[in-house]
């Protein structure tokens, strides 16, 4: 198999072999970025994890000069780790650069395997997006973030989508506040600290989750993405006692006028039930 061009690494802004300007190292950072290794870690796996954080659905090919950009570390570090991953079929080696190797396949069906809902609830969701034609999402609580488990999408050429796995904060957007129902009051104050400084009022979230959990559905406009609207219920175990996930329709705010809500609200709540009496919830849920 031939292997990548190993190309120097260059100044951030020069220009390429064939004149374009390379890409800002900013541009490929990962979202971890190279800084924010949590104490307790391995840092070599900790790298590894983060060149592979590079590979998407528009990056499905890197060469070993993007990925010294992307991670900024020295290429003699992203050489030994290249080699250590593609040994373990994480990745493998093109004429053109790095590509997702067999061992991610294997991992990816895994995640598969163990992230798909049942095909009953799948069902619902499909319902709910064939009734009102806006996306419906499920999220889980993690830590603290929430995690999209499952999509159906809008029909609609403006809609909101998600990706499968993406993580989103919990101090904005209305199904935020719904996983929010049975946080502890220490749990709310590191949500409050990780938001944007002076973006998040901790009394003022307090209230919102208060209100939403009497009401039984929360709404937001704007709170994340200016022009995003979203409607979200609880799903909860057969008790009621525990929320374990949240249901929601979401897309433009042109699209969420008051008047819409309570139909919105309504239906969300029917399909909700519906996962309850199935027993929904999901591997990985692990609220604080």
């Amino acid at each position: 198999m031939a292997r990548p061009r190993q190309t120097e690494p260059v100044a951030v802004g020069a220009a390429g072999p064939d004149g374009s300007a390379r890409p800002h190292s900013g541009d490929m950072t990962t979202a971890t970025g190279p800084t924010n290794e949590d104490a307790g870690t391995v840092r070599s796996v900790h790298r590894a994890l983060e060149i592979l954080s590079l590979f998407d659905e528009q990056h499905q090919t890197r060469t070993i000069g993007e990925i010294v950009r992307g991670t900024r570390l020295a290429k003699t570090t992203v050489l030994r780790l290249l080699v250590t991953l593609e040994s373990a079929q994480m990745l493998a080696a093109t004429p053109k650069g790095y590509t997702a190797g067999p061992g991610l396949w294997r991992w990816a069906y895994l995640v598969q395997r163990s992230w798909e809902i049942p095909a009953a609830a799948r069902e619902v969701m499909r319902s709910l997006v064939e009734r009102e034609r806006e996306t419906v999402n499920v999220y889980v609580m993690r830590g603290l973030n929430r995690v999209c488990v499952a999509q159906e999408e809008s029909p609609l050429a403006l809609r909101h989508v998600v990706r499968i796995g993406d993580q989103l904060p919990l101090w904005a957007g209305a199904s935020a506040k719904v996983l929010l129902r049975d946080a502890t009051a220490e749990t709310l104050e590191r949500v409050v600290a990780a938001a944007p400084a002076g973006t998040v009022d901790a009394d003022r979230l307090r209230a919102q989750i208060h209100s939403g959990a009497e009401a039984g559905y929360q709404v937001s406009h704007g709170e994340r993405e200016t022009g995003l609207s979203a409607v979200a219920v609880p799903v909860t175990t057969p008790d009621g006692a525990l929320v374990v996930a949240s249901l929601s329709f979401s897309g433009p705010t042109a699209r969420f006028p008051q008047e819409r809500i309570p139909e919105l609200v309504d239906l969300l709540r029917s399909a909700a039930q519906a996962l309850t009496v199935q027993g929904f919830d999901h591997p990985i849920r692990n609220p604080m």
